[in-house]
């Protein structure tokens, strides 16, 4: 087995992995998986920039992960920064900290290379499962962009859309420096128009309308799941593969998007750093499975993060 640590850093969240990888079984055994929200992504989209206090989180969540990966003896270690870092003017800046703090460099990586991380860690433990019919459909839905990933074994297309909860919701629910609350009919449209351009950009080169199976990662779709089940509190295991009926995802995500902060707040499984984008993540996935006609969505807590361990093994 290698020891790896595996670090993805998007729009909304950072997070580690260190797991044992086993390339001979297919195994990959979690010693540590973790996430902070630092929300990196702050006001890029309209400032062009990485806001300085937004670096100030990331560096503390990478100071504590620094601590985490020593005290487990990793091998190898690769970062992996995504939506939000590749769109920063001053990116150079963050690739400086991180570099000064864990002691490699982040890969700036593109739309194409997130998806296939995405469909790798996605996909690898379900190749067995016979009530599971291929292709899938792999979406990622992150804080800044939105992968879409079509294959069987391996990507037969993938395409990167800039629509994410976090995206989505400074766009067009912030006003006057604050989310709806709730939304208007008319934020929500517009932010529905937008997402329904992205799905038609994505379908230019994404056969969506193909698979037979969606797969949804993230923690929209992770916490859309957990709402469904009514858990007290965020539970990974019955999350991981749970199944959550297109009929749940519209009531559910009608349900956020008129409530208030404070009623979302409230929601036990829900956490703080998303209270103000989850309304934006469920109405991506809704129009999704409303654009390719899914029954339901099979929600999986590997993604990303697990195709870049399986990338050192």
């Amino acid at each position: 087995m290698t020891r790896v640590a595996a670090v993805d850093c998007g729009t909304n969240s950072i997070r580690l992995l260190v797991a044992d990888a086993d390339p001979a079984t297919g195994e990959l055994v979690d010693l540590d998986r973790r996430m902070t929200i630092v929300r990196l992504g702050q006001d890029v989209d309209r400032t062009g920039r990485l806001a300085p206090e937004a670096l100030q989180r990331t560096f503390a969540a990478c100071r504590e992960y620094a601590e985490v990966i020593k005290r487990h003896g990793a091998e190898k270690v690769r970062f992996v920064a995504t939506s939000a870092s590749r769109d920063a003017e001053n990116r150079d800046d963050f690739v400086r900290g991180v570099l000064d703090i864990l002691g490699v460099e982040p890969e700036v990586i593109t739309g194409d290379q997130e998806a296939e991380f995405s469909f790798t860690g996605a996909t690898k433990e379900l190749a067995g499962r016979q009530d599971l019919a291929r292709p899938y459909l792999v979406v990622d839905i992150g804080g800044g962009s939105t992968e879409f990933v079509v294959g069987d074994d391996h990507v037969r297309a993938a395409r990167s859309v800039d629509v994410g909860c976090v995206r989505m919701t400074e766009r067009h629910l912030v006003h006057e420096g604050a989310v709806g609350d709730p939304p208007t009919e008319e934020q929500i449209a517009a932010m529905r128009a937008d997402i329904e351009a992205a799905l038609d950009l994505a379908e230019q080169t994404v056969p969506l309308r193909e698979a037979r199976t969606l797969v949804g990662l993230a923690g929209s779709v992770t916490t859309l799941s957990a709402i469904d089940q009514g858990l007290p509190e965020y539970d990974s295991a019955r999350i991981h593969h749970s199944r959550v009926p297109y009929d749940h995802v519209r009531e559910i995500t009608e349900r956020l998007l008129r409530s208030t902060h404070a009623e979302r707040a409230a929601i036990p499984s829900l956490h703080p750093g998303r209270v103000d984008v989850i309304g934006a993540g469920a109405l991506v996935l809704l129009a999704i499975m409303e654009r390719i006609g899914a029954p339901e969505v099979v929600v999986s807590e590997h993604d990303i993060l697990d195709g870049i361990a399986w990338s050192m093994a």
